[in-house]
C-alpha cells in the first residue's frame, strides 16, 4: 500500500511538472509578435561578415525563420528546403533570412558545407529573438531559440507567424502564405 501511494505521488509530480511546462510553453508563445504588428527593425551580422538589417528588404517579402542551432538534423533539412526553393522565393519577390543564436562563423561554416546562399543571421546576444517573443530553450549551459517563422509583408507588417513549424514541408507553406496574402491584396 505505500508503495502504491509512492507511485501516486511521484505520478501526480510528473503531472504537475508536465502541466507547468506546457503552460510555460503556452506563455512564451503568448509573448509572439502577432499578425498585424509592424515588424521591428533590426540589424544583425551575416554569414558574409556583414551587417544586415530588415530595412534593406523594404518592398518585398520577408520570410524571418529562427531556429534552433546550425548542423542539426532538423535545421540542415529546413535550411535545404528554403534553399531548395529559392528561385520560387525570388519570383515571389521574397527574401529568406534565417536567425539563430549560433555565432557569423558557425553560421559560414554551416552555409559552406550545406551550399546555403540565403542569409543566415547571428543573434547570439538574443535581441532580435527577445524582440520577435521567440521562445528560448535551455539545454544545460546552451540556450537555443524555439523555430518560430514570421511572414512580413513589403509594407513591413507582419502577416502571418507559425509558432511551431514542422520542417519537411515548411518551405511550400511559407510560399503558399506568400501567394495567399498577395491574392487578398489583389
Amino acid at each position: 500500500m505505500q508503495r502504491a501511494g509512492l507511485w501516486s505521488m511521484v505520478l501526480v509530480a510528473a503531472l504537475a511538472v508536465a502541466g507547468t511546462a506546457r503552460m510555460a510553453m503556452a506563455a512564451a508563445a503568448a509573448g509572439l509578435l502577432e499578425t498585424g504588428t509592424a515588424a521591428p527593425n533590426f540589424t544583425l551580422p551575416s554569414q558574409e561578415d556583414k551587417q544586415v538589417s530588415l530595412s534593406q528588404y523594404k518592398g518585398k517579402w520577408v520570410v524571418l525563420y529562427f531556429y534552433p542551432k546550425d548542423q542539426t538534423q532538423g535545421c540542415t533539412i529546413e535550411a535545404h528546403n528554403f534553399q531548395r526553393d529559392q528561385a520560387m522565393y525570388d519570383k515571389a519577390n521574397a527574401a529568406v533570412l534565417g536567425v539563430s543564436l549560433d555565432t557569423a562563423d558557425s553560421h559560414k561554416a554551416f552555409c559552406t558545407k550545406e551550399n546555403l546562399t540565403f542569409k543566415l543571421l547571428a543573434d547570439p546576444e538574443h535581441k532580435v529573438v527577445d524582440e520577435y517573443g521567440v521562445p528560448v530553450v535551455a539545454a544545460g549551459p546552451n540556450h537555443f531559440a524555439k523555430r518560430v517563422t514570421f511572414l512580413i509583408s513589403p509594407k513591413g507588417k507582419i502577416v502571418k507567424v507559425w509558432p511551431d513549424v514542422k520542417v519537411q514541408n515548411h518551405s511550400e507553406e511559407v510560399l503558399a502564405a506568400i501567394d495567399e496574402a498577395k491574392k487578398a491584396k489583389s
